[in-house]
């Protein structure tokens, strides 16, 4: 049986970087996106301007290559997004999440809102600038189980438009650290370094790359690499525990390729696909990569 889902995108003015929406099959949410540059244009939208949920979007100065948003919800966005505009500086980008068939009310949004903010937290992948992280609304039942349908709708639709604040690192699915066999659809991989006397431990799902809490990392590092300034970071925001001897991961991080991952671990320039190993098989990571190949 297929688990694919077909989501429709539409570029409105005919180019990638401006107004986009986004629905899937049989969704009654509906998606619009585009930059701030193009906020005029969007408020114009009658799409614009129901009630539902929204997300700006801007880069962390504070965080190498990070993210930080902001998660809102009103009965008409678009004015959130005019006041948005005179008091917020942050955001080049907005995403809208509304209903196709306008039955979100208030309360719906109110929910969705304090499921975002909590769920980007928990995901760790950006800053969330909202200074409070309300409790969701008490709904009816029936009402709770429609919201968390249309939830898991909205974390499909994000990544595809290149938001990815919501994607777990799927923590709950990661195996122990002492046993890290997982099943075939969710590869493990250790990088032992028994000369520094430490190991990490890592899993690939949905094509990221990630570190998992309790890995170990080399304290001292050796030479210079192209992702010192990225450890330099996951040091300064308490990512990477260096008062431990070895260092600590204190979270699962995602990295962009098995190379960085390495170099952070140990400490130098590294390569991924030879320093990570499968767990089950005992192949490389580039091995593993070319088996069905």
């Amino acid at each position: 049986m297929t688990t694919g889902k077909s989501i429709r995108l539409f570029l409105v003015d005919g180019t990638p970087g401006g107004l986009v929406t986004a629905e899937i099959m049989n969704w009654t949410g509906h998606v619009l996106a585009g930059p701030r540059s193009d906020l005029a244009a969007l408020l114009r939208r009658e799409d614009a301007h129901r009630t539902g949920v929204y997300l700006l979007v801007g880069d962390d100065p504070e965080r190498l290559g990070g993210v930080q948003i902001y998660i809102g919800e009103g009965d008409d966005i678009g004015a959130r997004l005019s006041a948005h505009s005179r008091e917020k500086d942050f955001w080049q980008r907005c995403v809208i999440v509304t209903s196709k068939d306008s039955n979100l009310t208030k309360a719906h949004a109110r929910y969705l809102e304090a499921r975002l903010i909590d769920g980007a937290r928990n995901a760790q992948r950006s800053h969330v600038t909202n200074a409070t992280a309300p409790t969701p609304i008490a709904l009816p039942e029936a009402d709770v189980s429609d919201m968390e349908s249309f939830l898991s709708q909205v974390e499909i639709v994000l990544p595809v438009l290149g938001l990815n604040v919501l994607r777990s690192t799927h923590r709950a699915a990661r195996p122990p650290l002492s046993s890290p066999a997982l099943s075939p659809v969710i590869p493990a991989f250790t990088l032992n370094q028994q000369k520094e006397s430490l190991v990490a431990h890592a899993m690939e799902v949905d094509g990221e790359f990630t570190v998992l809490t309790g890995s170990q990392a080399r304290t001292n590092r050796v030479g210079s690499s192209s992702y010192d300034r990225l450890r330099d970071q996951l040091e300064a925001d308490g990512t990477i525990n260096v008062t431990d001897t070895p260092a600590t991961f204190t979270r699962d991080v995602v990295f962009a390729s098995p190379s960085a991952a390495a170099s952070v671990v140990t400490g130098r320039a590294s390569n991924g696909r030879a320093a990570w190993v499968e767990a089950r098989t005992g192949m490389t990571y580039g091995d593993w990569q070319l088996r069905d190949l």
